[in-house]
């Protein structure tokens, strides 16, 4: 086969991958018992001074203290422990800004595989080292959406690696999912589930979760003002480009894919925008009140019901830290 046709055909094996039909709770409970063994069960934690301020019961399911600091492995195990041996050989491959880079190469690192890692120049020196640690081979690239996709691209057609996206794959979703299941089987009569949104995986598989399990419970998310293309996309219809604007919640910054937006748009009852001085404020609230060292991506989600923007009260509130990862030397406060 010419060389142009090889690459040709790797870009349709890539796209045919990522445009897999949306999890069920049936694939997000066989998530769960695929990668159980190798993940951490991580603890509800409540406050009672954060539930004052929120006029609610709070249930912080603590994914900061997870395996590489963020609910990503959840993700990052079930595609890679989903892959065939052949499938697997190769390595993995995935655009990321850190957490995801770091899950995938733990969980290669645990299939013994090869994991090929492009991450953005201005990505986090402390995620870049956690990634290098796990055994993740880092390409950089310029920080854009289009220079990580054509940099990944060509890294596939170069060594053969199966992309594990870090959203539009429904084995990721369905892997971030079991958060939420793991939160509703300690906490099952929970009124209100809160996720970050960013690329919308996490949010997608909490909500299929939650709304297979509870179909009463309202699945919300926090999401950065500075950020916004999930909430304007659940207002117009369409998937809308990312802002131009900068947030400190750099987990935060990709946009929705029409897998994710598809099923934002079935299960999600709403988003709620978030300024970075409400994220500053939440995140020294956790510190200082929960004793939770929590990023500020996974600080978005709280950040609605401690500064009063959703009324919760009264509610059994279930929120998704997400993660823990940050520079201590370069905090926001």
């Amino acid at each position: 086969m010419h060389q142009n046709d090889c690459r040709a055909s790797v870009a349709r094996d890539m796209t045919t991958q990522t445009q897999l039909a949306a999890p069920t709770l049936e694939t997000i409970r066989e998530a769960h018992r695929r990668i159980a063994p190798r993940i951490h069960r991580t603890p509800v934690v409540t406050c009672t001074s954060l539930d004052e301020i929120a006029g609610a019961r709070i249930y912080f399911k603590c994914e900061n203290l997870q395996k590489t600091g963020s609910f990503k492995i959840r993700g990052a195990s079930n595609a890679v422990f989903s892959l065939s041996d052949e499938e697997a050989k190769p390595g993995v491959a995935a655009p990321s800004s850190g957490n995801h880079a770091a899950a995938l190469s733990l969980a290669a690192r645990w299939r013994g595989i090869p994991a090929y890692i492009v991450m953005p120049s201005n990505s986090s020196e402390a995620k870049k080292r956690a990634v290098r640690a796990y055994g993740g081979e880092i390409t950089e690239c310029e920080p854009t959406i289009a220079a990580r996709e054509a940099t990944v691209a060509e890294i596939i057609n170069r060594t053969g690696a199966q992309l594990v996206h870090p959203y539009n794959d429904a084995r990721v979703i369905a892997g971030q999912g079991t958060a939420a299941a793991e939160l509703l089987d300690e906490v099952p009569d929970l009124d209100v589930i809160f996720a970050p949104v960013s690329g919308g995986g996490l949010l997608s598989g909490t909500a299929i979760a939650a709304k297979g399990l509870r179909p009463q419970i309202r699945v919300c998310a926090g999401e950065p003002q500075n950020a916004d293309d999930a909430y304007r996309s659940l207002a117009s219809g369409a998937i809308e480009p990312a802002s131009a604007r900068e947030t400190m919640a750099d987990g935060l910054r990709a946009t929705l894919c029409p897998l994710t937006f598809s099923i934002l748009r079935t299960h999600v009852d709403g988003i709620s925008l978030v300024t970075e001085d409400e994220i500053v404020a939440t995140m020294m609230l956790l510190w200082e009140r929960a004793k939770l060292v929590v990023e500020a991506s996974g600080a978005v989600a709280a950040t609605p019901l401690l500064t009063n923007k959703f009324n919760a009260k009264g509610k059994k509130v279930g929120v998704i830290l997400s993660g823990g990862n940050l520079d201590l030397h370069k905090l926001p406060f």
